[in-house]
């Protein structure tokens, strides 16, 4: 048998192969079409940048408005920061931190120049350096920044790129038409700019999302059919086993026969009953009572549940068999975990009672939840029928379960001599 872990993961790797392979996908299955977009902006923000970028550098190696000691400091405060950006966006790698910092620096060049241009003549035919960064550093708020500070930069950048031109004009009349110009241009394409990266990244989400819900929604079918698939092998085997066992145990007329035809049944229960957890029946050393119920707590604390075994075993109990202590254990830990599942644990309490005359133990698990009908319970559950009964049967031990609407109890009891 399969594991689930690895039953659940061979489904999601076949499911996962139906999506072309590359550097990005293997990212992760929901953000497949989102990295390509990503990728995609950064390589247009590098190109634009570059192209805007090296306009704004040959336009400050000309002559310049600002004073001699503040253009080198102010070219590279600049330059530096938008060098590393064009970088990240074309290797990939840092473009938010990078983009990041050259966004936050742009603004601060800009309340600078005022003071970098003091005592100077504007001329308002002619665009400073800094004019053609302006929405350079509003496509990179695009990249670093979330859609409040994007919507901010968009609007900040060049209404403050005008504030700093017009106080380097002395707000002279003649500046105010090609000043409120550039603004405006500033505003609309870096609204553009910034409308266009929402929207991609909005449909390369959705596309994302309805990828995850088809590829989940796979994964679940092919889960059905394997398990549809593992009910049938199971079928075929449990019905060689025990055809083969009842054709033993109808020829078997010499007490040897008879022994192995019982030998073969106990197999075929053995074998239904470790269809969900492929558990061999293990040794037959002999184990006591007070390690059975011990095997029992570190069964339920795997599953979840903390519980303290109420213990009323006679000091004379003798021991059992290995392989009949570890089927109690794991019947033990099947109602436990039905317990928690079907009634959520209310009320749940175990018991083990251990017997030196007659030679008995007896493991009653009791919950107060809704109960059910036994009856009703579709007949490939392996839950009750092969964790529980089979699995017990198999030990020469004996199980009942009773449930009605005050709750479910079920008794597990071997006496020795059976197995």
């Amino acid at each position: 048998m399969v594991s689930e872990p690895e039953s659940t993961r061979a489904i999601l790797d076949d499911a996962w192969g139906h999506i072309p392979h590359s550097r990005e996908t293997t990212a992760g299955l929901g953000s497949f079409t989102r990295l390509r977009i990503e990728r995609i902006l950064s390589l247009v923000v590098a190109l634009g940048g570059l192209a805007l970028g090296a306009q704004a550098f040959l336009n400050a190696l000309g002559p310049y408005q600002e004073t001699p000691q503040w253009h080198v400091p102010l070219m590279l405060m600049t330059f530096v920061p938008l060098g590393a950006m064009l970088l990240a966006c074309a290797i990939g790698r840092g473009v938010r931190l990078f983009a990041g910092i050259f966004a936050v620096i742009y603004p601060i060049t800009l309340l600078l120049w005022p003071m970098a241009t003091a005592g100077g003549d504007a001329d308002p035919s002619v665009e400073p350096w800094i004019w053609y960064l302006v929405n350079v550093a509003t496509v990179a708020s695009v990249l670093a920044f979330p859609l409040i500070l994007q919507v901010v930069w968009t609007v900040m950048v060049p209404l403050l790129f005008g504030a700093v031109r017009m106080i380097q004009a002395g707000f002279a009349p003649e500046y105010w038409y090609s000043v409120s110009l550039d603004v405006s241009f500033a505003l609309i394409l870096g609204g553009m700019l910034t409308t266009l990266g929402w929207v991609f990244r909005s449909v390369a989400a959705n596309v994302d999302e309805t990828r995850a819900r088809a590829v989940e929604s796979y994964a679940d079918a092919a889960a059905a059919d394997a398990a549809e698939q593992e009910r049938v092998a199971v079928a075929a085997l449990m019905h060689d086993s025990v055809l083969a066992a009842l054709i033993a145990a109808e020829r078997a007329h010499t007490p040897r026969e008879r022994t192995l035809a019982v030998a073969m049944a106990r197999e075929a229960l053995t074998r239904l009953a470790n269809t969900e957890q492929g558990s061999e029946e293990g040794s037959d050393e002999p184990r006591d009572p007070e390690s059975l119920a011990d095997g029992i707590e570190r069964s339920a604390l795997e599953l979840g549940v903390r519980l303290t075994i109420e213990r009323d075993i006679e000091p004379l109990t003798p021991a059992m068999p290995g392989r009949v202590a570890r089927a109690l254990v794991l019947a033990s830990a099947q109602a436990i975990a039905n317990a928690a599942q079907h009634a959520g644990g209310a009320g749940l309490a175990v018991s083990v009672r251990g017997r030196a005359r007659p030679a008995q133990t007896l493991i009653t698990v009791r919950d107060t939840g809704a109960g059910f009908d036994l009856e009703r319970v579709p007949q490939d559950r392996l839950g009750i029928r092969a964790s529980i009964f089979a699995r017990v049967a198999a030990v020469g031990g004996t199980s009942e379960i009773q449930s009605d609407a005050q709750g479910t109890t079920v008794w597990l009891e071997w006496r020795e001599g059976t197995s």
